[in-house]
């Protein structure tokens, strides 16, 4: 669970997002971050149990910076307002399998999947779907995954118009293979993460999604 501390820590960085006020409150937030690495490692102990993928992770490899990448952005905000953790086999890609667990008030959520593979990476995982689509599909249609996340995630931004090249309209699995990602996500309560009993409430949920986040460890692990 998170620290009270830490919770108000980030709704006072909200309504300070600037340099100074950082500088002024260093302390507070060098006691945040022990706060969050500890928040991380009673995360990471609840969920390696459940996926043994996760046993050679360390705190360091699921922490994201505070600072945002403000170089192609109008908002100019040079911090985040977010607490993100983010637990995957292969440590150095944010885009991989895994799970994601996101802090922000008014905006929390946990995820798990593949965000935005690269080209190569895509292409991998839609000749894995082409080929084995009834695994996704009889993972996608379980009780625990749908009463967790429902569906896959689909919008504008994630989904093709039309069949990706190679592919025939008509593939009986054309609505995976039209997503440029492979995510699900679920909105859960800002108290929650304040719960002491927060871990294992998220773990139960997040493990949900290992069956979706092993097909696509399979699926990447396959040469194309």
């Amino acid at each position: 669970m998170l620290t009270k501390e830490a919770v108000q820590f980030f709704e006072d960085l909200v309504a300070n997002n600037n340099t100074d006020w950082m500088h002024a409150n260093k302390k507070r937030y060098d006691n945040f971050k022990k706060d969050y690495h500890a928040y991380i490692a009673a995360i990471l102990a609840t969920m390696k149990p459940l996926d043994k993928t996760l046993e050679s992770l360390e705190i360091k490899n699921c922490t994201f910076r505070i600072n945002r990448d403000i170089r192609f952005s109008k908002d100019k905000s040079p911090y985040k307002t977010n607490i993100g953790v983010w637990m995957s086999q292969n440590q150095n890609s944010k885009n991989a399998p895994g799970y994601y667990i996101h802090f922000e008030k008014g905006n929390s959520f946990i995820a798990g999947g593949c965000w935005c593979p690269e080209p190569h990476e895509l292409k991998q995982i839609r000749k894995e779907i082409a080929f084995f689509y009834d695994d996704l599909e009889a993972i996608v249609n379980d009780t625990k995954f749908k009463s967790e996340f429902g569906a896959l995630t689909r919008d504008e931004n994630n989904t093709l118009k039309k069949a990706p090249k190679d592919f025939e309209p008509d593939h009986p699995a054309i609505e995976f293979l039209k997503l440029k990602s492979f995510t699900a996500s679920a909105k859960i309560d800002d108290k929650l993460f304040l719960d002491k009993n927060f871990n294992q409430i998220v773990a139960e949920k997040l493990i949900a999604l290992k069956p979706m986040n092993d097909f696509l460890r399979r699926a990447l692990e396959t040469e194309a």
